[in-house]
């Protein structure tokens, strides 16, 4: 994660630029997900089929941890495991597994993160699902179908 921090840290284009969460000038940030080196575009986007997380600098806590009072809440996402500890290469200090909750339509939503007792919201969206199956008959690769 290091090297998508200095892939951000260098010229702003359009999409790193956009997509990086702005702090709150206490120092508060939220947001879902995180870029990574290899795959740009994640920061407030929900991933279909993959492991999404909810992340938050709020500071007050015990040496670099988040407070053990923040929390999570978002209308469309259940909110698991909490860590409240530093993320190397990710700006937050308290992070949770989130999962979609059944029936959400595509669209934005809010993800909200209450820290010290105030509350902070960042809009992620949700993407349309893409079609998972393969049509039955349909040639599949490494079975030999296409062989001649």
């Amino acid at each position: 994660m290091a090297i998508g921090a200095a892939l951000l840290a260098g010229p702003a284009t359009g999409l790193a630029q956009q997509a990086q969460p702005q702090p709150d000038p206490g120092g508060v940030t939220v947001q879902l997900n995180d870029n990574t080196a290899y795959d740009l575009g994640l920061v407030n986007k929900y991933v279909h089929g993959d492991s999404n997380v909810a992340l938050a600098q709020c500071p007050g806590g015990e040496g670099l941890k988040a407070p053990a009072s923040t929390t999570f809440s978002s209308p469309v996402l259940s909110i698991g495991k909490y860590d409240y500890g530093p993320l190397i290469g990710v700006p937050a200090n308290v992070s949770a597994e989130v999962e979609l909750k059944k029936g959400t339509a595509p669209g934005s939503y809010p993800l909200t993160v209450n820290c010290n007792g105030k509350s902070y919201t960042a809009t992620f969206s949700v993407p349309a699902r893409q079609v998972s199956a393969v049509p039955s008959g349909s040639a599949h690769a490494g079975d030999g179908s296409m062989a001649s």
